[in-house]
C-alpha cells in the first residue's frame, strides 16, 4: 500500500467509485462521458472555459495599463501550488499526524498528481478570484474606498459565489470529505467543513486580492518586476488563513465553541460585505468604472450553471435521509446555498443598477 493511499484515503475514494491504488502518478486523461456524474463534464467546461475567458480579459487589462487582473490570475495559481499538495498528500510534508487525510476529488477528464488534482480545480482558483474582483471593481469600490474595503467586499462576493459550488459538490460526488477526520472537517455545516467555508471561500481570496492590489502599486507598475510581487502574494496568502483560523483553533476539541467562532467570522464577512456594497450603491451618483465583457457575462453564466446543477441535485436532496442521499452521498446546506444564490443575484443586479 502506497503512503499516499492509506486506509482512510482508500475508503473515501471507494465511495467516489475508484481505487486510489490504481492511479496514474503524473497525469491521466479519460473520456467525459465515462465520468461518475453527468454534471462533471459540464462543470469542467464552465470552469476551464471561465479561466481562459478570465486570462483573455486580464491580458486586455494589462495592455490597457492595469496589471492587477493579470497579477491576480497568476497569484491564484501560485497559491494553488502552495496549498493543494499538503492537502492531498499531508504525509509528504509531515502533516499526516497533525491533520490526517482530509478529502479526495473524484476522477474528472484530466487529472494530475495521482488523480488527486483535477484540471478544473486548477482553473477554479483564477476563475473565482477574477469573478469576485471584477464584480467589486465594476461597482467602483476599489477606486473609491481603497484596497481594504474592496478586499472585504471580495470576501463577501467569493463567499456567495463559492458556496453555491461548495455546498452541492459532495452530493454530486465531485469530491468527498473524510468523515473520520474530526480535526479539520469538524465542525461542519451539513456536509461542508466550516473551516473550508471561511478560510478557502473568503479569507484566502480576499487576502490575496488585497496583497495583489497593494503589491502592484498605485499607479500600477508593469514589466518583469511584477513577477516577484505575484509570487509574494500567492505565497503569503496561506499565512493570512492561519491568522483567521487561530481563534477557532484555540478551542481545539470544543466543536460547539469552534462552530460559534467560525459562524461569527462568517457573519462578519456577510455584514462587512453587505455594508460596503450598500454604502457604495447609495453614494455612487456617477460611476466611471468600466464594465468588462468578463464582468458582464461570466458571473451570470457561472451562477446559471450552478443553478442547473442544483436543480439536477434537488430530487435526491429532498429525498435524503439523515443528510445522506439514496446513493450514499452527503448533502450540503440547501438554505445556506439559497441565501448565497440570492446574494449573488443581488450583486449582479447591483452591477447593472449602479450604471443607471
Amino acid at each position: 500500500m502506497s503512503a499516499a493511499c492509506g486506509p482512510e484515503a482508500a475508503e473515501v475514494t471507494r465511495q467516489l467509485g475508484f481505487d486510489c491504488h490504481q492511479v496514474s502518478p503524473v497525469v491521466s486523461v479519460r473520456v467525459p462521458w465515462d465520468l461518475e456524474h453527468w454534471t462533471m463534464p459540464l462543470l469542467e467546461v464552465l470552469i476551464v472555459g471561465g479561466a481562459v475567458f478570465a486570462l483573455w480579459h486580464a491580458v486586455r487589462r494589462y495592455r490597457a495599463g492595469d496589471p492587477v487582473n493579470l497579477a491576480l490570475w497568476w497569484a491564484s495559481l501560485v497559491y494553488l501550488v502552495v496549498t493543494e499538495p499538503p492537502l492531498y498528500f499531508p504525509e509528504w510534508f509531515g502533516l499526516d499526524r497533525l491533520y490526517g487525510f482530509i478529502f479526495a476529488h473524484n476522477r474528472f477528464t484530466v487529472q494530475f498528481m495521482g488523480d488527486r488534482l483535477p484540471l478544473y480545480i486548477v482553473a477554479f482558483y483564477p476563475v473565482i478570484s477574477q469573478l469576485a474582483y471584477e464584480l467589486v471593481r465594476s461597482l467602483g469600490i476599489f477606486r473609491r474606498r481603497g484596497p481594504l474595503a474592496g478586499s472585504v467586499a471580495v470576501a463577501f462576493a467569493c463567499q456567495v459565489f463559492y458556496e453555491v459550488f461548495d455546498q452541492v459538490g459532495p452530493q454530486l460526488k465531485w469530491w468527498a470529505w473524510n468523515p473520520a477526520n474530526r480535526i479539520v472537517n469538524q465542525p461542519a455545516l451539513a456536509a461542508v467543513p466550516m473551516t473550508s467555508m471561511l478560510l478557502f471561500a473568503s479569507v484566502s481570496m480576499a487576502a490575496m486580492t488585497y496583497l495583489v492590489v497593494r503589491f502592484t502599486g498605485n499607479p500600477p507598475r508593469r514589466g518583469w518586476p511584477l513577477v516577484p510581487r505575484v509570487l509574494a502574494a500567492g505565497v503569503l496568502t496561506p499565512f493570512t488563513m492561519a491568522v483567521a483560523g487561530l481563534p477557532a483553533s484555540l478551542l481545539d476539541g470544543n466543536r460547539t465553541g469552534q462552530a460559534w467562532v467560525l459562524g461569527t467570522e462568517l457573519a462578519l464577512v456577510w455584514l462587512g460585505g453587505v455594508w460596503i456594497v450598500v454604502a457604495q450603491l447609495r453614494s455612487a451618483a456617477r460611476l466611471d468604472e468600466p464594465l468588462s465583457s468578463f464582468g458582464r457575462y461570466y458571473p451570470a453564466l457561472y451562477l446559471g450553471g450552478m443553478a442547473v446543477f442544483w436543480i439536477g441535485a434537488l430530487p435526491a436532496y429532498l429525498a435524503a435521509r439523515d443528510g445522506v442521499t439514496s446513493a450514499g452521498s452527503p448533502i450540503g446546506s440547501g438554505p445556506y446555498a439559497l441565501a448565497c444564490f440570492a446574494a449573488a443575484g443581488l450583486l449582479l443586479v447591483a452591477q447593472r443598477a449602479v450604471r443607471r
